[in-house]
């Protein structure tokens, strides 16, 4: 048994130059101060996610196309949103020194990207005016770009929340 406590030890313990600034580099992200995002900042998120879904989802309702097609573009609404929340969570938790598997990075990667290869191919060969598939990728983008803004708003106020209740919590407790 302490022979096994031993090999965790080294392993834990930095065996190079590179590692040792590695993990101070992952201690001073963990001290990191954040900002508070501003009431004007999330209101603003939260506006152009529901102006780009709403825009993307009333067209497609309205577009003469068959009922496979727009189920098509709303599965990739829905798969694209949650493939650019999945990747802002992994590079924020990474950028935090929090662990995330590499595995997992690579798929939220792989999503996002692929959700926007699959738009791009479905409105190349879609049979919609110019103007119409500049309207559905242009939506898409502001949708994907304000949920990304409105998770890391969500997560940073939840930071905030919980420093918060820590401070409450102390105080109550003197």
């Amino acid at each position: 048994m302490s022979q096994l406590n031993d090999q965790l030890e080294t392993l834990n313990q930095p065996n190079s130059d590179t590692e040792s600034v590695n993990l101070r580099k992952h201690k001073d992200m963990k001290k990191q101060t954040f900002v508070q995002p501003t009431p004007a900042f999330v209101g603003a998120s939260w506006t152009a996610l529901l102006l780009g879904a709403g825009a993307y989802l009333i067209g497609l309702w309205n577009a003469a196309m068959q009922l496979n097609e727009k189920g098509y573009y709303f599965t990739l609404l829905l798969f694209g949103l949650f493939s650019a929340i999945s990747l802002q969570k992994s590079v924020r938790d990474k950028l935090e020194g929090l662990k995330v598997t590499a595995i997992y990075y690579a798929v939220s990667w792989f999503a996002f990207v692929a959700a926007l290869v699959l738009l791009a191919v479905g409105l190349f060969n879609a049979s919609l005016a110019l103007s119409e598939k500049g309207f559905y990728a242009m939506a898409y983008a502001l949708s994907l770009f304000a949920a990304i803004a409105v998770q890391k708003n969500t997560r940073d106020m939840s930071y905030f929340d919980d420093e918060e209740s820590a401070q409450f919590s102390n105080t109550e407790s003197e």
